[in-house]
């Protein structure tokens, strides 16, 4: 049986209150998104004085106020915290939320927020090693009685993990690097996520991360498959089109890069068929972040006229 496709959405977390994230957050839960997504930034990125919420803070309250959907970061990096205290941390979270945190990890790549908090930012090879001792030590705490690790960055001794979540958080492991991160992914992941920025290559990456998991010894269909994307929805194409350049503009080369060409955008049946493509690829999860100032108004269209087509 096809693996059922998921729909995870992006809660607004820049110069937003608390009052719009749980507005928002309570209705994606009611519209029947699959999963409520953060980034994990200390500063608003680019900018280091824009207003943001601190994710898994953030997660926490969001988990309270919601029902079913899955919280999960895009993405938390090593060094950011003591690996032990965010294992306690995310299981925290997940008895609250009645097990529905999803870990999400990546190496870092905003070094001005590290510095600025007199957090150590190592060469990408050492932020590399490290992200892989920390899947393996989140993994390790949340299921097993005591550990004791001695990593390169991560070290552990008869540690403790008590009350364990409800399940084991899935690790998603984002991020393109086809050398190390993608064989990281091979090894730790339940989930990999491609970028929004490496959207037109995710046949590609796809490729390299199903070689990666024979050379490990791992079963490719273990993995499951996400993009993040930017989603521009409208009621019909023409008035997506136009809404193209704006967006480029305010999402930048992250997330707004070749939308036209490779990204989701225009009414409802054209979003149905870009989803399809990727599907087709391979892809059965997808992290949406909704064009416009009151993500509301297209998660309704989404929900109401995209999502009846795969469910």
């Amino acid at each position: 049986m096809a693996e059922p496709v998921h729909f995870g959405v992006a809660l607004p977390q820049i110069k937003r209150t608390w009052d719009e994230i749980k507005t928002t957050a309570i209705e994606f839960d009611r519209l029947g998104f699959d999963s409520l997504w953060v980034a994990d930034h200390l500063y608003g990125v680019p900018m280091p004085n824009l207003p943001i919420f601190e994710a898994w803070s953030e997660l926490a309250a969001v988990a309270a106020v919601t029902e079913r959907a899955e919280l999960g970061t895009l993405v938390t990096p090593p060094f950011f915290r003591n690996t032990g205290g965010l294992a306690k941390q995310i299981a925290t979270i997940d008895n609250i939320a009645g097990g529905r945190t999803i870990c999400g990890l990546g190496a870092g790549w905003f070094a001005m927020e590290f510095e600025a908090y007199g957090i150590e930012f190592p060469s990408i090879a050492r932020r590399l090693r490290a992200l892989d001792e920390m899947a393996e030590a989140l993994v390790r705490l949340w299921t097993e009685p005591s550990v004791t690790l001695e990593g390169s960055a991560v070290h552990l001794t008869d540690a403790m993990c008590e009350p364990k979540p409800p399940r084991r958080p899935p690790i998603l492991i984002g991020g393109g690097g086809e050398r190390v991160l993608l064989r990281i992914a091979a090894r730790r992941a339940d989930i990999w996520n491609n970028l929004a920025v490496t959207q037109k290559d995710l046949a590609h990456k796809i490729q390299v991360l199903h070689e990666h998991c024979l050379e490990v010894g791992r079963d490719p269909e273990e993995i499951r498959i996400s993009q993040q994307t930017l989603v521009v929805l409208f009621d019909n194409d023409d008035e997506a089109r136009g809404a193209l350049v704006k967006a480029e503009q305010i999402y930048g080369g992250h997330l707004g890069s070749g939308i036209e060409e490779h990204g989701i955008w225009g009414g409802p049946e054209r979003v149905v068929e870009r989803i399809r493509e990727h599907i087709d690829l391979g892809c059965t999860m997808f992290i949406i972040e909704f064009f416009g100032r009151d993500p509301r108004l297209p998660a309704r269209l989404f929900a109401d006229r995209v999502m009846p087509a795969f469910r």
